[in-house]
């Protein structure tokens, strides 16, 4: 019986460990991901920084420019040099860096070398200079809805809205605000340039005649001496290291890979409690997070729900096993979590990405359990030398005569664990099902030493 409480206490303090692992792995990261918010890229001073906006328009995004305009402010530059090639994202993200460029209190330009459509758009509306290279395009902001179904147009509610802000940001830089809102609403009619129904977009010879950007050019120089800046150094806006690895951890790709590694480290360290699956699996989903909190689409009160899931499995797994509210609680809290930490306005992709890792982690886990006991590194590791009786070894007693018996389960069986038979201590396991400790057991058969049982 005491030794079967110190497994017991154990076990408890193994499953506190690896919570703790999750809480301060987790935590780790994310003062990481503040300092890497927080860090210079440059300390060298310089009359214009650029910053590349290519790719989606996301909360990383939002991000890199916020980062490039306090490198700019610490430098003493002159200007925001923008490098847009992209063909949008999300409105929200978008606002995002028009707040933050419209608060700059800088001089910012916007150089499209290659397209800026949709979020881009707006984000070179925003800018006091805008200037294309031949064979750019930019426009076609009507804001669509990514859903089951595919891509939608939204409701004419948020048209509208979008479509007075990009009027805004025209008319506040001295541009045609109906070419503006020609690129949003398909009803707007423009004599020559745009008939109802189709969306506007602009090639850099329609811009200039309707003198709706600054020039055109096909290098950073030009741009600038368009823009009345000449002769100055450029330094590019480079990401701090927390922000490369997190640019490349937060890909769909490598995230799902993580969240298979994440899972079936999980489910390893839940079935034999040894820590190191438990740790890579710590590594795995702090790493998926903590690169989503430094893209920006992730936060600690998303870090804490998962938290809260893995407790709830540890609670329903040691605490109160059987009765199955943790266990769904927790699988809940954890699903939710991970998939608002791709954020609210991809939460589709969110799920996509974690159904792929749960089937990958479950066929990976299913061939693991029939694989590693026949592997050769499993035989190697197993003891297989001859035990003969000329050498004084002995056999086992047979147990076949427990078969029948009942007893009483000494800790948990899950599915191993002790009994108490006939007043005698035996190892015994299940089928698979959990037993609690103290309660009513029957041998149901005997294979070889081990001694397998069924509720009473």
């Amino acid at each position: 019986m005491k030794r079967a409480r110190r497994r017991e206490r154990a076990a408890s303090l193994r499953a506190a460990f690896f919570a703790a692992c999750i809480v301060l792995g987790s935590a780790g990261l994310f003062v990481s991901a503040i300092h890497g918010q927080r860090a210079s890229a440059a300390d060298s001073q310089a009359n214009v920084i650029s910053v590349d906006v290519d790719g989606t328009i996301d909360a990383g995004m939002a991000h890199r420019i916020e980062g490039a305009i306090d490198q700019a402010k610490s430098s003493g530059a002159q200007a925001v040099l923008l490098r847009i090639a992209t063909n949008g994202g999300s409105v929200d993200d978008a606002n995002a860096i028009k707040d933050a460029l419209e608060g700059a209190g800088i001089k910012t330009i916007a150089f499209v070398p290659d397209r800026a459509w949709s979020a881009g758009a707006l984000i070179a509306l925003v800018c006091d200079k805008i200037v294309m290279a031949p064979g750019s395009s930019m426009g076609a902001t009507l804001p669509i809805e990514l859903g089951p179904s595919g891509e939608t147009p939204v409701d004419a509610k948020m048209i509208a809205a979008i479509r007075s802000e990009m009027e805004s940001l025209a008319e506040q830089h001295h541009r045609d605000p109906q070419i503006a809102a020609g690129m949003v609403d398909p009803n707007v009619v423009i004599p020559g340039l745009k008939k109802k129904g189709d969306i506007l977009s602009l090639t850099p010879a329609e811009a200039m005649a309707h003198h709706f950007i600054d020039g055109v050019s096909s290098n950073d120089e030009g741009a600038l001496a368009i823009a009345g800046i000449k002769d100055a150094p450029v330094v590019a806006y480079a990401p701090t290291l927390g922000e490369q690895i997190a640019q490349w951890a937060s890909d769909p790709l490598i995230s799902g890979l993580l969240l298979s590694i994440g899972f079936l480290g999980l489910w390893i360290e839940l079935q034999t409690r040894y820590f190191i699956a438990g740790i890579i699996a710590v590594l795995a989903f702090g790493l998926f997070f903590g690169a989503h909190i430094i893209a920006g689409a992730s936060t600690a009160v998303i870090v804490g729900l998962f938290v809260l899931g893995v407790l709830g499995l540890l609670f329903e797994l040691h605490i109160l096993p059987g009765h199955g509210v943790g266990g769904i609680i927790g699988s809940l809290l954890i699903m939710t979590s991970i998939v608002l930490a791709f954020g609210a306005a991809y939460w589709l992709l969110g799920v996509g990405v974690m159904a792929g890792a749960l089937v990958v982690s479950i066929v990976v886990f299913i061939i693991l359990l029939r694989w590693l006991p026949e592997s050769a590194l499993f035989k190697r590791l197993a003891f297989a030398s001859a035990q003969s009786t000329t050498e004084g070894y002995v056999a086992a007693p047979t147990l076949s005569h427990l078969v029948g018996r009942v007893g009483t389960s000494l800790s948990q069986l899950r599915p191993a664990g002790f009994a108490s038979i006939d007043g005698q201590r035996y190892e015994v396991q299940t089928e698979g099902d959990f037993i609690p400790a103290q309660t009513a057991i029957r041998v149901d058969h005997v294979a070889g030493s081990k001694i397998f049982v069924k509720r009473a």
